[in-house]
């Protein structure tokens, strides 16, 4: 990424806010001197992470954006298996998608986050019957003719996003976490699964599916395979428009098989696998806030954050 200090574009940074609080919650330690007291590690860590990227990256808007919904009723429709295996677990917590085996010391540091961020004055916006995913792809889409955009996740499913023409990048914490993750460019999606930019990766998820989503892409097209298959053939459409054509060459008998078989899958996966990108978006420009440090001492003092909210407090002092 160029040097923000020297960029005067806007820069819109969008927190994929589940996958940053579980990662936080599994990341920082619970130093609670008794259990009877309410855990803050979730909340302190995710409040770090804020800290740091917006003091490495000097975004001047940022947006949590947040699971309404994180099995919406459209995709299961589409696909009843569409994280099904996950349903067991489900929590009635609002923000806590049960995909993630939240515990009990997670759930009740949700809603504190949520208060957080609305203390701070940090837009938190999810919409309703969608995933944080929709919201983020939506925000990117919308915003990218004024704004470069950085998402910040540990989710490889938004890697579909990525399209370096119109500034659209994603931050990728599943490995080294905020403090040393991945900057995923068209570079990085070459190198890493030979898709040329994140259109590709969308229509070669596609084909591979995700077990863990409950997705089960074609049988017997692997990651390499609907690589390969996407960089001869450009979309999955075109991929079946070969498969049903004995004559079309770049297949062999057993993948044109496979793909043909997997015609119910493919009407509807494309839906299911993509994420949306035209939510209708709060109207107010989510500018990084200027919080009251007043009263978000007061709540510091309440949930007892410590050195945390000094940390967060100065981050967002941060001249863009």
């Amino acid at each position: 990424m160029a040097d923000p200090g020297q960029d005067t574009r806007a820069r819109l940074m969008l927190l994929d806010a589940a996958s940053l609080y579980f990662r936080a919650f599994h990341g920082v330690p619970d130093r609670r001197s008794s259990s009877g007291q309410p855990p803050t590690n979730a909340v302190r860590g995710f409040l770090d992470m804020v800290a740091t990227l917006v003091t490495r990256y000097r975004p001047t808007h940022l947006v949590a954006c947040w699971d309404d919904d994180w099995r919406p009723q459209f995709r299961v429709d589409l696909i009843p298996s569409y994280k099904a295996h996950r349903v067991a677990q489900e929590t009635a917590h609002e923000g806590v998608p049960d995909e993630q085996e939240a515990p009990d010391e997670l759930e009740v540091q949700v809603p504190v986050i949520a208060r957080a961020l609305e203390v701070l004055g940090i837009a938190r916006v999810g919409v309703l019957g969608h995933e944080a995913d929709d919201v983020i792809g939506s925000y990117a889409q919308q915003w990218s003719d004024r704004a470069d955009v950085l998402v910040v996740t540990g989710d490889r499913d938004l890697f579909q996003l990525v399209d370096d023409a119109r500034g659209v990048r994603v931050l990728y914490t599943a490995r080294g976490g905020v403090r040393d993750a991945d900057v995923v460019d068209e570079a990085f999606l070459t190198q890493k699964y030979r898709v040329a930019d994140g259109t590709a990766y969308g229509q070669m998820s596609i084909l591979r599916g995700d077990t863990s989503d409950g997705l089960p892409g074609v049988a017997g097209i692997g990651e390499k395979t609907a690589a390969d298959l996407i960089e001869r053939f450009g979309t999955v459409e075109a991929v079946r428009v070969a498969a049903a054509d004995p004559s079309s060459p770049g297949l062999t008998p057993a993948r044109r098989r496979r793909i043909v078989e997997a015609a119910d899958y493919l009407d509807v996966a494309g839906d299911v696998v993509l994420v949306r990108r035209g939510l209708e978006l709060p109207a107010a420009e989510p500018l990084l806030p200027i919080p009251d440090p007043a009263a978000f001492a007061a709540f510091a003092d309440e949930v007892g954050l410590g050195t945390t909210a000094d940390r967060v407090l100065a981050a967002l002092t941060v001249t863009t």
